[in-house]
């Protein structure tokens, strides 16, 4: 019952961000996962993804392009190549040690807060 308190915790958490600041699965999700649920790291991105799969954030794209704010062809693009990254990244992940994929993830993560911190 605790885990999926937890779960539900998270998901709201991931839902309630994506909408405010387009955050969710590999800023809240994953780390939520690991560190709250014990999971690894792998297991965390993969179920992070597969939450992905599902039309989580329909309604918070519905709000955005009700109100003009939804680039339509840049979506469309970036969706088609995310396909493809996401693929070869998957890929690349799976065959590292679940200690490297910890370090690359938080390096990513402490990059992007210090340049959103720091820097116009």
């Amino acid at each position: 019952m605790t885990t999926v308190i937890i779960l539900l915790c998270i998901g709201l958490t991931a839902g309630i961000l994506s909408g405010v600041v387009g955050v969710g699965g590999g800023i809240v999700i994953v780390p939520a996962l690991v560190y709250f649920l014990s999971m690894s790291q792998h297991q965390a991105q993969g179920t992070s993804l597969a939450v992905l799969l599902l039309p989580v954030g329909a309604l918070a794209v519905y709000s955005y392009y009700k109100q003009g704010l939804v680039d339509v062809q840049a979506t469309l693009i970036i969706a088609a190549t995310f396909l493809i990254g996401g693929f070869i990244g998957s890929k690349i992940t799976i065959a590292l040690d679940e200690d490297t994929v910890k370090k690359i993830f938080g390096v990513i993560l402490l990059i992007i807060a210090v340049k959103m911190i720091l820097f116009k």
